[in-house]
Formats: C-alpha cells, sequence, structure tokens
C-alpha cells in the first residue's frame, strides 16, 4: 500500500467529467485535492492527517500537475449503507 501527500484546494466544486466509454457526467459538490490520483485509483479514499475517509477519489485532469477530485464522504455514506 502506498500514500501521496496532497492539499485539498477547493471544496463544493462542479465538474464535467468522461468516462472509459465517453460518456459525459456532471459532478457536483466534489473536493479538489493536489494529491496524486493515477489512473485506476478510483475509488479509494481520500484521507485526512488523522486517518479519516473524507473522500472517495473520483476523477482527474488529464494532463494537469496533480489536479484531483474526491466526493465528500457524507456524501458517499447514505448509498453504502
Amino acid at each position: 500500500n502506498s500514500v501521496s501527500l496532497g492539499i485539498i484546494s477547493g471544496l463544493n466544486r462542479t465538474i464535467r467529467a468522461s468516462g472509459n466509454n465517453g460518456e459525459m457526467e456532471t459532478l457536483n459538490d466534489v473536493i479538489q485535492t493536489d494529491a496524486a490520483i493515477n489512473p485506476g485509483n478510483s475509488g479509494g479514499p481520500l484521507l485526512d492527517l488523522q486517518a479519516n475517509v473524507v473522500g472517495i477519489n473520483v476523477a482527474m485532469v488529464k494532463g494537469s500537475n496533480n489536479i484531483s477530485f474526491a466526493i465528500p464522504i457524507n456524501g458517499t455514506k447514505v448509498i453504502v449503507k
């Protein structure tokens, strides 16, 4: 296992993202971070310094220098129960 260090640089962002099949979707209220998230890391946790899960990694900006996005954990707790 490995961990990347990063800074949360934005909250409540709205982005347009494309999946592997090329379909676009809008993601609302996501967390922006500069933690390195690579293809295949979607679904991994975004942790705070106390190792609490604060989000689920879902997207990255291709060709950027570590601009990534996560869904806040409170929004996922309803779905995952």
